[in-house]
């Protein structure tokens, strides 16, 4: 979060682009993710502050563009643990944002106010240690083409267990039907990455719909690391 000079940093998070699982496949929007990274030690996380987003921030004040809002960075990370900015956003990522939220035990609202006041700096983010893990459930098909309005079943009991967020559905005639793409993020909380994947995939095998797709390994490279 930025308010043109005061910079507070969100949570870490790593998204899936791949549709299939090993990270193979087409490239999508995003087939999950999970938080925190655990690739970003506390190293990286300095050298992330230092290279990118300071740099970034100062450089926007000297080109007298007030920034106040998002400010998103995807990066990749080379072998030698060199940070290499691939994109900026205006707004959080999609699916990355969800395993965040679900950790942020801080009232956002009140941050987005101090951003519009220009108080960020009398603002603190808390943060639930557990890691999240989502899981996006989509159309088959997806990303090519792929076919709508099928009946979504299970959304009321995987919310017992989990947090379905929505993206690609609508609501018609008292039922929830698929509206195409990344149709809902399913996440999950645990201890550990290998705990949030159970309890998300828990959640995952609640729903279903007519040629519902998912990759069955979200989190993975996190849980070899674990």
């Amino acid at each position: 979060l930025v308010d043109g000079e005061t910079m507070v940093p969100l949570a870490t998070s790593q998204d899936h682009k791949a549709r299939d699982n090993g990270d193979q496949g087409p490239n999508t929007g995003g087939m999950g993710a999970y938080s925190p990274a655990p690739l970003v030690d506390g190293d990286l996380y300095n050298r992330i502050m230092k290279e990118v987003m300071r740099p970034t921030l100062m450089g926007l004040v000297a080109d007298g563009t007030r920034y106040s809002g998002f400010l998103y960075v995807g990066l990749m990370i080379a072998p030698d643990g060199t940070p290499n900015v691939l994109e900026y956003n205006c707004r959080m990522g999609d699916p990355e944002t969800q395993p965040i939220l679900m950790r942020l035990q801080s009232d956002l609202t009140l941050a987005c106010d101090a951003v519009i006041d220009g108080e960020l700096d009398k603002i603190s983010m808390r943060w639930d240690e557990r890691s999240c893990v989502g899981v996006v459930m989509a159309a088959g098909g997806y990303p090519g083409d792929h076919e709508k309005n099928h009946v979504i079943t299970g959304l009321e009991q995987a919310e017992s267990q989990c947090k379905v967020f929505h993206a690609g559905t609508i609501y018609d005639g008292g039922l929830i039907k698929t509206a195409g793409g990344r149709v809902v993020c399913v996440c999950g909380l645990g201890t550990s990455v290998r705990d949030a994947q159970r309890v998300a995939y828990t959640g995952v095998d609640l729903i279903s719909w007519k040629a519902a797709y998912y990759r069955t390994d979200i989190g993975y490279r996190a849980i070899t690391g674990e």
